[in-house]
């Protein structure tokens, strides 16, 4: 794949990927030639050279005729059947749907270096596999984590126990392999695991400096919430620039509003944290080999409205297996379901502003981790 002259208008769409030399655009542009899936003529792909504030860079995109075929109005869930690729029993097809899902991404994706665009793709690949395979039991204000593994400390959470292995213990906590024994969490805490699972598989083997780092980190204090996607994550999009609303790339974490404000009133039922699993698909955390579409996934969180009841001591609590029973009523009914999607497949509004939908303006993606360019500064390391 030879590069073409230098655009005089750079595109807003895409990625860049940096390079110091000759040597650097030439190894750029042989690699991404060799990711190309069979079904994937190398005239889909668009390369220049360009530069800017930060330097030279390569640039490359999905040119229109092939986009609006493979993504049409930027709706990625059925990219790996265009691409013929496996996602699901083949590495190289999941890491080649996240790639081209990262080609066609509106927003200008940047990238320090080639080494980075290939973390970046390992790291979501991990991250897919791993929300593959979680296996939890909900619970919001309890928590159980494998005792072999953590000790939970009332000022510092759940801590790695000493010379213990940060991965299995994240992979224990999430997949116990014991169909019988499933670990506590919400699925925001669910999610933060599997997002530093990611980042640890990848660390372990590109940037061991941090991956000590994170050992050190995870036994001595647990970072959630707002500390730990300060720390671990950044967003792709924003209210400004909203991402379109069926845009997705496989490991992107991303968290669906409950705009019903009486059900959003129960604990845990505000919303729901996942992730992409690619094909379509969202990761379900809770039941064993099932995963949502995104018409499931918003009609789970529609019905949670409709499942209301009280519990013995008078709390409002929603009764999951009748939601379910209502997801599979109003997929049997167009009408029902269009009515659903009407409702929910809409941006979110601002917090604390009434109206919008359930999507997301933007997507969270893992942090940058190679040891020139990581984006990951943990507290106490």
């Amino acid at each position: 794949m030879r590069a073409a002259k230098d655009e005089i208008s750079p595109r807003s769409t895409g990625i860049n990927v940096k390079v110091q030399n000759e040597l650097e655009e030439s190894a750029v542009s042989t690699w991404m030639s060799a990711q190309l899936p069979e079904s994937c003529p190398e005239s889909a792909l668009a390369i220049s050279r360009g530069r800017s504030l930060n330097g030279s860079y390569v640039h490359f995109h999905v040119r229109d005729e092939f986009s609006a075929v493979w993504a049409p109005g930027n709706n990625t869930g059925e990219l790996a059947e265009h691409l013929q690729l496996d996602t699901e029993n083949s590495d190289s097809g999941l890491e080649q749907e996240i790639l081209f899902s990262i080609l066609l991404c509106p927003v200008l994706m940047e990238f320090p270096s080639l080494q980075e665009l290939i973390s970046t793709i390992r790291i979501r690949a991990a991250i897919v596999q791993a929300a593959r395979r979680a296996s939890l039991a909900f619970a919001t204000y309890e928590a159980e984590r494998p005792a072999d593994y953590w000790h939970y400390d009332e000022d510092r959470g759940f801590v790695l126990l000493p010379g213990k292995s940060l991965i299995s213990a994240l992979e224990k906590a999430t997949n116990s392999g014991d169909v019988d024994k499933q670990y506590t969490f919400s699925c925001r805490r669910a999610s933060e695991y599997l997002v530093l699972l990611g980042l640890a598989r990848e660390a372990r083997n590109s940037n061991t400096v941090l991956y000590q780092a994170l050992h050190h980190q995870a036994e001595t204090r647990a970072l959630k919430g707002r500390e730990f996607e300060q720390v671990f994550v950044r967003t792709i999009g924003s209210s400004a620039e909203p991402l379109p609303m069926r845009y997705f790339i496989p490991g992107d974490r991303t968290w669906f509003r409950n705009i019903d404000p009486v059900s959003a009133e129960v604990t845990g039922y505000e919303g729901s944290w996942t992730f992409y699993l690619g094909s379509g698909k969202f990761a379900d955390f809770w039941r064993r080999d099932r995963v949502f579409t995104l018409e499931t996934k918003l009609a789970c969180v529609y019905h949670w409205r409709n499942a209301l009841f009280r519990d013995s001591a008078g709390e409002l609590q929603i009764d999951e297996q009748k939601v379910d029973a209502l997801i599979s009523e109003s997929c049997r009914t167009p009408k029902a379901l269009e009515e659903i999607l009407h409702e929910t497949l809409r941006l979110q509004s601002p917090l604390g502003t009434s109206g919008g939908g359930c999507i997301e303006p933007h997507r969270e993606r893992p942090c940058l981790i190679c040891p020139e360019t990581t984006e990951v500064i943990l507290p106490d390391s």
